[in-house]
Formats: structure tokens, sequence, C-alpha cells
């Protein structure tokens, strides 16, 4: 796979997803900045993984002109299960680095499911992306965001209500056009 076309994918799923769905409403303000990170790892392994993941938090720390990544990560992790369980290792990565309450990791992946509900349900497309990838995310900055967005707290449901009035076959449409390069 090339770097570029998967940047593209990404960008394209965060332009109609993440932006144009608002599936995220403080993510607008960075991408039309030009704020945002993608990075692609060539990993093949968990630790390689970790390790980018440190050097992309540790660039964050030291460049605040970037205000998020993407670590999309293609060759590794497609099962979810196993995208899920190193989750663990990014936070204990976190806690490592004493970064734990400065950033947080969001995660997105192609086959994502949010627990209890069924792999097909329509709702998980809120967090389905087309690669899996990790949101490396500064906590200060989306505390100052959703202090002053009105009722965060009801953004999670909006989503859901959004996926379930486009529908799963809309959805799964656009979700595959954003690899339409």
């Amino acid at each position: 796979m090339d770097k570029q076309q998967i940047i593209t994918a990404t960008q394209n799923w965060v332009k109609t997803f993440v932006v144009g769905m608002n599936l995220c409403p403080f993510a607008k303000r960075e991408v039309v900045k030009n704020r945002v990170r993608y990075f692609v790892s060539e990993a093949t392994n968990p630790e390689q993984l970790l390790a980018e993941v440190q050097t992309e938090l540790e660039l964050l720390e030291s460049d605040t002109n970037i205000e998020t990544t993407l670590v999309i990560h293609p060759y590794i992790l497609q099962d979810f299960y196993d995208y899920n369980d190193f989750l663990y290792d990014t936070d204990n990565l976190l806690i490592d680095m004493s970064l734990e309450g400065v950033y947080q990791i969001a995660s997105f992946h192609p086959d994502y499911q949010f627990e209890g509900v069924d792999l097909n349900d329509v709702e998980n497309y809120t967090n389905r992306s087309p690669y899996p990838m990790l949101h490396l995310i500064r906590e200060e900055s989306l505390e100052i965001a959703v202090a002053n967005y009105p009722n965060p707290d009801d953004i999670p449901q909006r989503n859901i209500d959004l996926m379930n009035k486009l529908g799963s076959d809309k959805v799964k449409v656009l979700l595959k056009s954003c690899m339409d390069i």
C-alpha cells in the first residue's frame, strides 16, 4: 500500500465522517488550520507500533503546531479484538511516559464494535475507519472545546441517531468511497 493513498483515504474519511457528519464537532477547526498530523506506521508487530506511538507522543510534546495525530497502522492489528487488547498497552504507555491526563488515545478501526452492540449495528460506524488507527488527543485542548460546546454529553447519542437515520447500506457505501482514490 502506498503511504499517500493511505493518508488520502484517511483524510477522505475525516472529511466525510468526522467533519462532514460532524461526528466530532471539535475536529473541523483543526482540520481547517492543518494541525492534524497523519502518520502511517510501518509496524508489523505490537512492540514496533507501541514504539512509534511513543515517538508520536514525544513529537506532540515538542511541537505545539501539531494539535492532534492520527497514527494509522494498516499492517497490524487488523483483528478488532487484538486491536482492542492493544489499547491497554497504549494506556500503560501514557502512564509510563507520565502523560496520563495530558493525552488520551481514541480508537478507530474498520471492524469497530461497541461493547454490547451487535457487530452489524450501524452505530458502530461512528468509530469505523478505513484502517486501524489511534487518535492522539491533547486533553487540555479537548477540555476547552468541550467546555465551550453546548451539551457535549449529547454528542454520542446524536451520532448514533445520525447513523440510524442514514442507514447501514448508505454508511457502508460512504466508508468504502473514502478508499476510492
